[in-house]
């Protein structure tokens, strides 16, 4: 699932591409995904690309003021494509195409765009025409976004004072804290040296800063790392990247200790024992407690 870094350095690389060009058409190949009606779709038609901004793991580009948002979900991506003039219809239903975006074509005939795909069975991306990214509701709903001048770690002990649940859980809530999931809060608490499930509450002051120091210098990181990328080699930059997460198996670059995984229904964690829980393996299940 691409996370803050991913959508920030897609953001990015839009501005670089995108902002300044009109949009020829915006042809939706999996109507499941267009989540609002109003403005019409259509509407985008003729409209020039004025920027694009980055809510949480939500992308927005604003096209004259009518925003095109897209949030990528497990399985989505951003394609780009230097040139769509070739591209084949597709019908409904075929394939991982769900929305295509054409811009207006340049001065050589080329005509630019990018296409939002979704591998998988489990159709969850989404796509909103809005007047107002407030009016999505994931958007409006969002947490603090980390990267953020404001988010201090003062900011971050209030937000866990009083709060009975995991770590690991809460860093993945979006309500919690914007733009962070299932990669990178792995990637954090390892970095912060931190059981993933730490109860929140628990937290000395010394552990919330070294908790916020972890937290602000993993994304940052891997956003410097992804920086000036073309969005086709974001995903091989973020896996090459990842200590922790979905390396259960292999060493731990730290420690050297083997990483271990605990296992829910739909989603995984990995840690590494000796960095994280004093040496002893967690047990793989949910709500789980240090073996004794």
């Amino acid at each position: 699932m691409p996370e803050l870094p991913e959508v920030e350095s897609l953001a990015e690389f839009l501005r670089d591409q995108a902002v300044g060009r009109s949009v020829a058409a915006v042809d939706v190949v999996a109507f499941q995904a267009l989540k609002t009606v109003d403005p019409p779709v259509t509407s985008l038609a003729g409209l020039t690309v004025t920027g694009v901004a980055r809510h949480g793991k939500f992308l927005d580009l604003d096209c004259d003021g009518i925003h095109f948002i897209t949030h990528l979900a497990r399985g989505g991506w951003l394609r780009w494509r230097d040139d769509l003039s070739g591209a084949k219809p597709v019908r409904p239903g075929k394939g991982p195409l769900a929305v295509r975006v054409r811009l207006a074509p340049d001065d050589d005939g080329r005509e630019p765009g990018f296409e939002l795909t979704e591998a998988g069975t489990q159709k969850r991306l989404a796509v909103y025409v809005v007047r107002d990214p407030a009016e999505v509701p994931g958007i409006a709903g969002l947490g603090p976004d980390p990267l953020a001048p404001e988010f201090t770690a003062e900011v971050l002990k209030g937000i866990l004072s009083g709060n009975r649940t995991q770590i690991k859980g809460l860093l993945r809530d979006q309500k919690v804290i914007a733009g962070i999931g299932n990669a990178y809060s792995d990637e954090v608490l390892h970095a912060a040296k931190m059981s993933p499930f730490k109860i929140a509450a628990s937290l000395t002051d010394e552990a919330v800063a070294d908790l916020h120091e972890a937290m602000v210098g993993t994304l940052r990181a891997a956003l410097e790392r992804s920086r000036g990328m073309a969005a086709k080699d974001l995903k091989s930059e973020k896996r090459s990247g990842l200590r922790v997460h979905g390396r259960t198996g292999l060493q731990c670059e730290v420690c050297g200790d083997t990483i271990r995984e605990v296992s829910f229904a739909d989603s995984s964690l990995q840690y590494c024992p000796t960095c994280q829980t004093g040496g002893k393996p967690l047990a793989d299940r949910r709500l789980s407690r240090l073996l004794k």
